[in-house]
């Protein structure tokens, strides 16, 4: 079987820039803060979020063959489960963690009213919109396994992975194979270009520690 410490070294080493991650921001948003620690104890390397009224992403560009390596696997923790989202709205539209996987689609696939919104969004926050996106989300009103498109742009889809407060405070293992999501919520050709992470309070005001460790790719699920 193998490991998730193997999985880790396959996105290289460590939460930082020297890793190629880096903060993307979204216009005049208030950013949330990072802090990548090294393992200590029976704690694992991992990156720290501080999200209050907060959003950004923890991001790197990262191709992926669908066909060698589907699924992706992370583990995560939060404090706690927001109080207020409500993922159907704008103003609810906030998570404790999210992980984002980034696709960039055939040209034929994205209509004529589809590439007019992207390019007004990415003058507006930058050539890191992606044409489309797939969102696994830690939700507090949804149940695991809800599925609906985001509520600002239908070219996000956004997953209830996990829902509620129970498992608060705990590592919880997740696996997500995305092959099967792609062809399941994106046209084909979809290709996978950027991985990211974050927590989201911009939009309710309120505040979450989210923490993540041994993100990876597989060629199979490995649990």
């Amino acid at each position: 079987m193998v490991t998730l410490a193997f999985a880790a070294a396959l996105l290289a080493a460590g939460w930082g820039e020297d890793a190629g991650w880096r903060e993307v921001k979204f216009g005049s948003l208030k950013g949330n803060h990072f802090e990548a620690r090294a393992a200590s104890g029976n704690e694992p390397a991992r990156l720290v979020i501080e999200s209050q009224a907060s959003m950004s992403l923890w991001a790197r560009p990262q191709l992926i063959d669908l066909a060698q390596t589907p699924y992706l696997c992370w583990r995560w923790r939060v404090s706690h489960a927001l109080r207020s989202a409500d993922m159907a709205t704008k103003s609810g539209d906030d998570y404790a963690a999210r992980v984002y996987v980034a696709f960039s689609l055939p040209k034929d696939s994205l209509s004529w009213g589809t590439r007019t919104k992207l390019a007004l969004a990415r003058k507006i926050y930058g050539d890191t919109v992606p044409d489309a996106a797939l969102n696994y989300v830690w939700d507090n009103r949804q149940p695991e396994g809800h599925s609906a498109p985001n509520a600002y742009t239908a070219q996000t889809q956004m997953v209830v992975q996990r829902s509620g407060a129970a498992l608060s405070g705990r590592w919880v293992h997740e696996c997500r194979d995305l092959r099967a999501d792609a062809a399941k919520w994106l046209p084909p050709g979809a290709k996978p270009v950027m991985l990211a992470v974050a927590a989201d309070t911009d939009n309710t005001g309120e505040q979450v520690t989210a923490e993540f460790a041994d993100l990876g790719l597989f060629a199979a699920d490995p649990r």
